[in-house]
């Protein structure tokens, strides 16, 4: 039997296991022990696992694990996490840090206690405005990849019953978020490494959202990918300006800024709440 120091973070509600590899030599991790780690019920219980090591040319590396146990892709509440993480643990000296993820560069800084921005990448493959047949009826829908796919659907789109005209969904409190994200996540259209989906409601003064998240397989109270990918095409859409405020599920507000350039998106951020919860040890 042995141990595994760990540190349990938030951001924005979206929840994760950082393990130092500063604090565990000669780790091994399997998708059995990850999905062990992240089991809310009999482990530590989170969304992902990240994994932290020393880098000789950047601030810190990072590796993140789905709930699941798969490897994933870009997390950006996970990233901003990481960065708060590297205050904490004395990588970052001086609140601006540049990191690798999956091989990619990113950076990032500390606005102030807890609260952390991130910088994406410019998003790639962005689709608008097509349909998708799902809960059956065709659905209108938008794609975006910030990093992680994401495929985005305002909930006025959707009929509570297709056989029922204009019987379009107001709110996102009764909205049928895992049974159709779910379908939407393994749609044949999206084959074979599946989608992220988000279901957003606009009002006057802000932006919802809930997200159902691939390789947690569930809804999780906050995406970081998702809300930029949603404040994209809120922009695209609605011509709301930058910065765009997202309101996810667990309460907090994300903040998604960005410029346009020649058509093109840069300068692209995340800023939102970053904390840690507990430390602690498990058996294994």
């Amino acid at each position: 039997m042995s141990k595994i120091k760990f540190h349990k973070l938030t951001g924005a509600g979206n929840d994760f296991i950082f393990i130092d590899l500063n604090e565990n030599q000669n780790l091994s991790l399997s998708i059995d022990l990850i999905k062990k780690i992240c089991d809310r019920r009999f482990g530590i219980g989170a969304d992902g696992v990240i994994i932290i090591s020393d880098s000789s040319e950047y601030s810190f590396e990072m590796s993140y694990y789905n709930s699941d146990g798969s490897k994933g892709s870009l997390c950006g509440n996970g990233a901003r996490c990481a960065i708060w993480y590297s205050k904490l643990s004395g990588r970052c000296t001086n609140d601006f840090v540049n990191f690798l993820c999956e091989a990619k560069e990113y950076r990032g800084e500390i606005i102030d206690d807890e609260l952390t921005k991130f910088y994406l990448k410019t998003p790639s493959e962005v689709k608008l405005n097509f349909r998708v047949k799902a809960n059956n009826q065709l659905i209108k829908a938008s794609f975006i990849n910030t990093g992680s796919p994401h495929l985005i659907i305002n909930i006025i789109d959707v009929l509570r019953d297709r056989n029922v005209p204009n019987s379009f969904y107001q709110t996102l409190n009764d909205f049928p978020v895992l049974d159709l994200g779910k379908e939407l996540r393994y749609h044949h259209d999206f084959s074979p490494n599946g989608t992220n989906v988000n279901f957003y409601q606009e009002t006057e003064n802000e932006i919802i959202l809930r997200t159902y998240e691939r390789g947690v397989e569930n809804e999780t109270l906050a995406c970081g990918t998702g809300s930029v990918a949603t404040a994209i095409l809120v922009f695209l859409e609605s011509k709301k300006n930058p910065p765009i405020k997202i309101k996810t599920w667990g309460g907090d507000t994300l903040i998604v800024n960005f410029e346009l350039e020649n058509k093109r998106i840069i300068n692209l951020s995340l800023t939102g709440p970053a904390k840690l919860v507990f430390s602690g040890e498990i058996l294994i």
